[in-house]
């Protein structure tokens, strides 16, 4: 049996398990962020919850692209 074919599916299912927790910890530093600063400036809630779902997708797009990446290396 040529295991040669299982190596790429291998290095695919890693490279989405880090794309994965890569966008999962960015989502969740950029709630934290937000967060802490409609806690200390309640006022600012509309614009800082604009910044948060931009840099929200901005992270879920790079997760997005390691999971395109890991697919095209298997």
């Amino acid at each position: 049996m040529d295991l040669s074919a299982f190596s790429g599916l291998g290095l695919g299912a890693i490279g989405f398990g880090l794309a994965a927790i890569g966008g999962g910890i960015g989502v969740g530093l950029v709630g934290l962020g937000a967060t802490g600063a409609i806690a200390r400036q309640p006022e600012m809630y509309s614009r800082i919850f604009t910044v948060f779902i931009m840099s929200s997708a901005m992270a879920e797009a790079l997760g997005l692209l390691g999971f395109v990446l890991a697919l095209i290396s298997m």
